[in-house]
Formats: structure tokens, C-alpha cells, sequence
């Protein structure tokens, strides 16, 4: 069942087309990864989401209401995170804290003490004093102390220490294990690649590829040390092989993990005394769409 939906979403400034055919969709009880780099898109996405942008074609459905025309209703069972918090200069953290879970009808005491505690953070100092990272905490408490069905996070962990991004992966997976969905946009793609269940890459303001991590490993490329009893004759001839380099270890390349099958079988005739192989990363991923393609982003339009 699908919490979010996005149909055919295009979003124009002017003559300028920011989103152009957007589709995805967010799935019940899932972490869905919004990938891409700045220009591309993620931002314009996620404030249609929120029903502070209107959208010129396309539909989003939010709990099945309308993201613009329902969004007083949305957002009684949805919390948000942007990447850059501000907050009142005279309240007290723990006062914009308190504040954020009243308006959404919540009063969980126990669980914003556990929170608190957990993020660290000093709810007595007024917000005026706090750095960006303290600012994001009050943000992140606020968003799980609240009993909401869909998180948005928007670069949640910018200015957070690995620490506390830790804890703040914690706290994702729990309201997961909740049946809590949450979309989660971040450039820290190991953070992506250890939380999301699904991920879709957005370039250019359109969805480019959208799917489960192993179903997305075919675009991206595996890293392979080998050691041979005598050298590998041919190698650079082949398909699919790149970044050949002679190391202390042995021969180090990379490979399109769909040519994986011949390459091997190239190289066991050659005697393998060693063989090492890692999987591709999302940043192999992501990297796979973005480098060389001699495309200049468009500033101003995230």
C-alpha cells in the first residue's frame, strides 16, 4: 500500500522546468531513499510534497488527499526535517520541542525525554545560542517525539557529528519497525545506502532510476583485486573493464558487474592465487550518472 504518491509531477518557474514528469512513490512501513545532487530537483520535489509549492501538472497523493488541496489534514500525521532549521531566537529548545508535538495533538513525555537524552542536547538554552547542529537535534527530537505516520527529511543530518548520526539512524529504523514510512533525502549516500529499502535518483528534474539497491547494482561497477600465477594476457581488450592498475596486492580494476561472468572466467585461466571482490556502493551508483556528463547545474533550484 502506498502512503505517497507522486504522478507525472511537473513544476515550472517561469520558463525554467524544475520538475519535469516526476514519479515515484513511497510504499507503507518503508525507508525510501531521494537521491540526487544540488539542481537536480529533491528540494522543489519535497515542497510540492508539503503543500507549500503548487504543482502545474501532475497529481501527489498523500494518504490518499491531495497534497495541496488537503494539506491541513496532511500534516496532522506527517513530520518534516529540512536540512537548515530555524527556530524562535528567545524560546528554549525544549519550549519548540513541546510546541512542534502540541500542534500535532501529541503529548509523549517519556519519549522526548529519551530523545533528549539521547541526542544530547540541552533543552534549557535558548535557540538564539544553539549551533546548526543543536538547531537540527530540536528539528529531529520535535519530528520522532510526534506519532506520525510519514517522516520527510530533508539533509536531516547536515551539521550533525557521526555520532549523533548515528543516533538519528537508530531512530529511523525504530519508527520503521513501527510501520512509520519516512522519504528521506540526503547526499550522504552511505547513510542512504545503510537506512533505505528503495532509492530514486533525480537528475535534471526527472526520476531516472527507481528501485530496490540490488535492483539498481547493474548500472554500477565492481571492484576486483586478483592475483594470477602468471600475467593476464588481454585484459584491457575486454568488455566492461576499467581503471586497470598494478599494486603491491595484485591487479586492481573495476568491472560492470553485468560482464562479471566472462571476466572471471578470463582470468581463472591465468591461475588465481588470490581473488578479492566488492560489491558496488550507491556512490558507485550515483557517480555512474553524474561523472562526465559535462552538464552545468542550474543554481538556485534544489
Amino acid at each position: 500500500m502506498s502512503v505517497l504518491e507522486v504522478r507525472n509531477l511537473e513544476k515550472k518557474f517561469g520558463k525554467f522546468t524544475a520538475l519535469d514528469g516526476v514519479n515515484f512513490e513511497v510504499r507503507s512501513g518503508e525507508v525510501f531513499g531521494f537521491i540526487g545532487p544540488n539542481g537536480a530537483g529533491k528540494s522543489t520535489t519535497i515542497r510540492v510534497l508539503l503543500g507549500i509549492l503548487k504543482a502545474n501538472e501532475g497529481e501527489v497523493k498523500i494518504f490518499g488527499k491531495d497534497a495541496w488541496s488537503d494539506a491541513v489534514e496532511i500534516h496532522k500525521r506527517l513530520a518534516y526535517v529540512p536540512g537548515d532549521v530555524n527556530l524562535w531566537p528567545n524560546l528554549t529548545g525544549g519550549e519548540v520541542i513541546d510546541l512542534f508535538v502540541k500542534l500535532r495533538g501529541g503529548n509523549n513525555k517519556s519519549k522526548r525525554e529519551e530523545l533528549i537524552k539521547k541526542f544530547d542536547l540541552d533543552p534549557t538554552k535558548k535557540c538564539r545560542t544553539y549551533s546548526k547542529g543543536n538547531r537540527q537535534k530540536v528539528a529531529l527530537i520535535a519530528a520522532f517525539s510526534s506519532d506520525a505516520d510519514l517522516y520527510i527529511l530533508d539533509e536531516p543530518t547536515s551539521g550533525l557529528d557521526p555520532l549523533m548520526e548515528k543516533v538519528f539512524q537508530e531512530c529511523v529504523l525504530e519508527a520503521k519497525n513501527e510501520g512509520k514510512s519516512v522519504l528521506l533525502s540526503s547526499h550522504i549516500l552511505s547513510e542512504v545506502e545503510k537506512l533505505c529499502d528503495r532509492v530514486g535518483i533525480i537528475r535534471q528534474g526527472q526520476i531516472i532510476e527507481t528501485g530496490t539497491l540490488n535492483e539498481l547494482r547493474h548500472l554500477t561497477r565492481t571492484h576486483i583485486l586478483v592475483e594470477t600465477k602468471q600475467p593476464i594476457a588481454s585484459l584491457t581488450e575486454l568488455k566492461g573493464i576499467h581503471e586497470v592498475e598494478e599494486t603491491e596486492q595484485g591487479l586492481s580494476f573495476q568491472v560492470d558487474t553485468k560482464e562479471l561472468d566472462i571476466i572471471i572466467r578470463h582470468i581463472s585461466q591465468f591461475g588465481i592465487v588470490k581473488l578479492e571482490s566488492a560489491p558496488p556502493t550507491l556512490e558507485d551508483l550515483f557517480m555512474s550518472h553524474y561523472e562526465n556528463k559535462g552538464e552545468r547545474e542550474v543554481g538556485g533550484v534544489r
